[in-house]
């Protein structure tokens, strides 16, 4: 990947699965291996992470240099989060492994590509 590259492939990928999430939020929850059959409020749920993903990734595709900044920066602890959500819903029980495996799997390529980001100071090709 061109290292230029890694804030517009942030930007895309929040998008699309801010999209989905948002959209269709119960195939979302399966492919993130959760139970939302289980739980009546999972899509609600799934939308509220959907819209916060969409929001970031668009500033970060929309932001000038120093905005972008802030933009990945924000998303980088929105990632750090949901690293420490999914290692706390495992340890409480209430995340089966495989689907904490696929959160944390998905939480961790995102603080991979915002540290990258961040540390080359890169902005997006758009």
């Amino acid at each position: 990947m061109n290292q230029n590259s890694v804030p517009a492939t942030i930007g895309y990928l929040r998008i699309g699965v801010g999209i989905l999430s948002w959209a269709a939020p119960n195939l979302t929850g399966r492919l993130f291996g959760l139970d939302p059959a289980g739980n009546a409020q999972s899509p609600y749920l799934l939308r509220l992470f959907g819209i916060r993903d969409l929001a970031l990734g668009a500033g970060t595709l929309t932001a000038g240099d120093d905005a972008q900044r802030a933009w990945l920066t924000a998303g980088l602890a929105c990632d750090v989060a949901d690293v420490a959500a999914a290692l706390m819903g495992r340890r409480a029980g209430y995340l089966a492994t495989p689907g904490a495996l696929m959160l944390l799997a998905a939480a961790s390529s995102g603080v991979a590509l915002g540290v990258v980001a961040l540390r080359n100071g890169d902005s997006p090709p758009v």
